[in-house]
């Protein structure tokens, strides 16, 4: 298929498996005992972190570089990426015996630089945001006849992304409802096609970042509509306009687009790691997220796509605090107490026979809002949820204390 204005097709993804045979791996899917009790009926995780590379990007970007003439082979390739596709296009040209050149946004994460770097391309920052990478691209390949590998929009890349479907169907035959994270729709618009073709009773559900939702807009317009600005850690689908091409797909497949914020994507996170023993992005995320914002709005058995598992480490132990906060397992108080000797101490042992840990402790004497017998303690405690939290607070007034959280 080398027309870009072409639809893809079942027959295409079906074709594209083929190429891929011995490339990508076939990823695991694991039945989630404790999302299945939270939503009442079966889920599973598709388990794409643990595809070469770390994300679905190599399905779509070697079933794309393979397809590329002797001549385009010699000029060589270009992608803009912030690190999935990256690693992609850069092991697949590596493996095709083609030179790859990648263009990321400023600040993409350490680990995908090194990684693609390490699968053999040669590796340039551009602007703040992919797009701006991807322009930096198309004046690459304009000036070099380097052919541009786009990261969603061409019709082979969603064949590639679209095998992946067809493995959701076959290790969960009986599947109702798929949750697919989404940027420029790549990958949602593959898996619809194949899910919705073979499946048309199966619900296909997209989820983006609140701060990087370029998709509602659109499909109310009904086309590609950009956003001015975004704003999320989910890097792996900031995408700030969705492709022509899987967003008619999404457009006629996907039944619903749904968005997560950021602290629904730091507490997916940290549950996917505590509870599945699965490290992911946050991007690779925000499936479980929309699970965990609304357990009952899924039919299942539920499949959720885990799309992505390539996170920096100072990234993950940020995510992990933020997640513990946004669960609850982080408490701030500001209690206000006697300025007399063994007035901490009695704060602290209240605190601690409600069965807390005081992880930071800081005083305010001096402050036109307290009277001059009174002290503000700042408590930064660790608690077993929200449940336990609020049971502390209530504790701490039940003893007589102002608290304010």
């Amino acid at each position: 298929m080398s027309d870009p204005t072409s639809q893809v097709t079942l027959h295409d993804i079906e074709v594209a498996r083929d190429l891929l045979e011995g490339v990508s791996v076939r990823t695991p899917m694991e039945t989630s005992r404790w999302l299945s009790a939270l939503t009442g009926a079966p889920v599973s995780l598709k388990c794409e972190n643990l595809q070469r590379t770390g994300s679905f990007k190599v399905r779509g970007a070697y079933v794309r570089i393979s397809r590329l003439s002797p001549q385009e082979r010699a000029a060589g390739v270009v992608a803009a990426s912030a690190g999935n596709h990256a690693q992609g296009v850069a092991l697949a040209a590596t493996m095709l015996g083609i030179r790859s050149t990648v263009f990321m946004p400023e600040g993409a994460p350490i680990p995908k630089e090194k990684a693609t770097r390490g699968y053999g391309a040669d590796v340039r920052f551009a602007g703040r945001y992919l797009e701006d990478a991807l322009a930096a691209a198309r004046e690459f390949a304009a000036e070099t006849g380097a052919v541009l590998i786009h990261p969603f929009d061409h019709p082979d890349i969603v064949a590639g992304q679209g095998t992946l479907g067809l493995e959701v169907l076959e290790q969960a035959p009986e599947a109702s409802t798929v949750l697919v994270p989404t940027g420029g729709g790549g990958l949602l618009a593959g898996v619809a096609i194949a899910v919705k073709t073979l499946r048309p009773d199966v619900r296909v559900v997209g989820v983006q970042a609140d701060g990087a939702a370029a998709y509602p807009a659109s499909l109310a317009a009904g086309r590609p509509v950009g956003l001015a600005s975004m704003e999320t850690m989910a890097d792996g689908i900031a995408v700030g306009l969705p492709g022509e091409i899987p967003f008619v797909a999404v457009q006629q497949h996907c039944d619903e687009m749904l968005t997560v914020s950021e602290e629904s994507l730091s507490r997916a996170l940290l549950a996917l790691l505590e509870r599945a023993k699965v490290v992911v992005e946050p991007a690779g995320a925000a499936a479980v997220a929309a699970m965990l914002d609304s357990p009952e709005s899924f039919a299942g058995p539920t499949v959720a796509v885990l799309s992505g598992g390539n996170i920096d480490p100072l990234l993950l132990g940020k995510v992990i605090r933020h997640g513990l906060a946004s669960a609850g397992r982080y408490l701030y108080l500001r209690v206000l107490i006697r300025d007399q000797p063994g007035g901490l101490a009695g704060l602290l042992a209240e605190v601690s026979a409600a069965g807390a840990n005081v992880l930071e402790v800081a005083h305010e004497r001096i402050s036109s809002s307290l009277r001059l017998d009174e002290v503000e303690v700042r408590l930064q405690l660790e608690t077993r949820g929200e449940r336990h939290a609020e049971d502390v607070m209530g504790r701490l007034r039940a003893a007589g204390y102002v608290v304010q959280p």
